[in-house]
């Protein structure tokens, strides 16, 4: 059997040619609503598996204005199936990376740039395993079948990714999602559940009137929305992990009119389902709290909240602390700990748990993700990952997939 100083023997050489993979990916924008950078982006990552033995699939997304999910697929002789997810786009539009000066950046021991953390540094994660592990264990590699699923527009949660996961990967031994990872020394984080998130909207109609010689015919639908968006702020509760956010809000036309309509968006948060449904039905409750009603008549202001969209919570579950088991036990042989981690962000593993055992958080190290502010006194930084931190993650992976796969004790 081959040693741990083997394993570290055939991943160090190869840390270099990764981190110039990653430049090559931080060099090209690919905002969710860049489709020809997203899409210029998945046939480097194609190109770049390719030597691997990978075959490229583009997927349309079902909305025109997003760019083509990417599927890379790599047959194996046997018959277990491991996938690989990560995902193509980032949150900066080019205008706002020319605007604060982000781009590929070597400072000290960091490296700046779009989408180091969160995703790309991920991409060439998978990769670098990838590579480790056909030299290191190559009939493993060889008996495998490699599913790798990259989303093109997970900051914006297009659902169809998710239904390609789960049709790709039934029967798979486990999903490893390859978000920014976390450690503490020889310590590791690996994301064990996530929260869901619905995005909401609440709908006020009121009656519109003059505002100076009919005020008593109105009945304000700005006023009774700023009742409901305080009962949908106090409705948070930490202890159940529920959150709620009320993040835009509009109405009226003109300050002689009383306002016949206004709208709220908001995002409610929870690790799961219980909690979840709790909130959505405490919601539907405030419909019928109608406090303003117009003076003459008692015309009442009516409310509406309805579903934009949802991504369900990922709770804990038997099957990711199983795999997240397997990973401590690898770790132990490398000299490392490894520990789970809740995280209220959402990933595409949100939808492929409750299908395949899941865990997130296997990228490199980094911090500052969706940021590409910096300041002067050091207030704001950049998004950046940490290039050492690539080797000993890369080598718990393998290690890791040879105990899921047979190949290791």
């Amino acid at each position: 059997m081959q040693t741990n100083d083997q394993l570290f023997q055939v991943l160090n050489p190869r840390l270099a040619p990764t981190l110039e993979l990653l430049r090559q990916m931080v060099a090209i924008n690919s905002h969710t609503l860049n489709p020809e950078g997203v899409n210029r982006l998945g046939v480097v990552t194609a190109e770049a598996f390719a030597e691997l033995g990978f075959r490229a699939e583009f997927i349309p997304s079902v909305k025109p204005e997003f760019g083509k999910h990417l599927v890379l697929t790599r047959p194996g002789t046997g018959s277990q199936k491991i996938g690989f997810i990560s995902h193509l786009d980032t949150v900066y539009s080019a205008e706002e990376e020319q605007r604060n000066n982000f781009h590929w950046r070597v400072e000290g021991d960091r490296i700046y740039g779009p989408g180091t953390d969160d995703i790309k540094g991920g991409t060439v994660m998978m990769h670098l395993v990838l590579t480790a592990l056909r030299e290191f264990a190559p009939e493993v590699f060889n008996r495998t079948t490699w599913v790798l699923l990259l989303d093109a527009s997970e900051e914006m949660e297009c659902a169809d990714f998710g239904r390609l996961c789960v049709e790709r990967l039934q029967g798979a031994v486990a999903a490893l999602v390859f978000e920014g990872g976390r450690e503490n020394g020889k310590e590791y984080r690996f994301v064990a559940s996530r929260k869901g998130r619905a995005t909401l909207r609440i709908e006020v109609e009121g009656r519109g009137a003059h505002a100076g010689s009919e005020h008593p015919r109105g009945a304000n639908a700005i006023t009774q929305l700023a009742h409901t968006v305080q009962r949908v702020a106090a409705l948070t509760n930490p202890a159940r992990g529920l959150t709620f956010n009320v993040g835009t809000i509009s109405g009226g036309t003109a300050l002689n009119r009383v306002p016949h309509a206004a709208v709220a968006r908001l995002e409610m948060r929870s690790f799961t389902p219980d909690a979840y449904q709790e909130g959505l039905a405490q919601l539907r409750a405030l419909e019928k709290e109608i406090v303003v009603r117009s003076v003459e008549g008692g015309y009442p202001c009516a409310v509406r909240i309805s579903i934009d969209h949802e991504t369900p919570p990922w709770p804990r579950n038997e099957a990711t602390d199983g795999l997240l088991k397997v990973f401590a036990a690898a770790g132990a042989e490398l000299g490392f700990t490894v520990a789970r981690e809740d995280r209220g962000g959402i990933s595409d593993g949100n939808f492929i748990c409750h299908v395949v055992p899941t865990l997130d958080g296997l990228g490199p190290k980094g911090d500052n993700s969706h940021c590409s502010e910096r300041s002067a006194d050091g207030s704001k930084d950049q998004e950046y990952l940490e290039p050492a931190s690539f080797v000993p993650k890369a080598a718990l992976c393998v290690k890791t997939l040879l105990r899921l796969l047979g190949g290791g004790e």
